[in-house]
């Protein structure tokens, strides 16, 4: 039996920046985030505690606008690893926070070998 409580549930910025940030981390072939500014071109990984400085979003009509920065593992397919990405945040997004997703733009600012 489930019951339905009528009111509001206002989630954080914060909050989806890291939902965003983990969820893209557990994709294959993602080896980290990097800041939407890369400095000459230079994309230094940002630690785990930082994740949320790689992905900007904003609200729109018809749901979130996800942009997401990350560095995928050099001998991988980009454009599968970037699919992969779109699904996972749209998932997790929907599943954890209920959020509609209106678009999520990957950009691939670095590859690199994992070690």
């Amino acid at each position: 039996m489930s019951t339905t409580i009528p009111g509001n549930l206002h989630v954080a910025n914060d909050v989806l920046l890291d939902i965003v940030g983990n969820a893209a981390m557990e994709c294959y072939g993602v080896v980290g985030m990097t800041a939407p500014n890369a400095a000459d071109g230079i994309a230094k990984i940002l630690p785990a505690s930082r994740l949320r400085r790689g992905v900007t979003i904003q609200s729109e009509e018809a749901g979130l606008r996800v942009d997401l920065y990350v560095v995928i593992e050099y001998g991988t397919n980009l454009q599968t690893v970037s699919r992969n990405l779109i699904d996972q945040v749209t998932f997790a997004l929907k599943d954890q926070a209920g959020v509609p997703v209106s678009a999520i733009e990957v950009h691939v600012q670095d590859v690199k070998i994992r070690r």
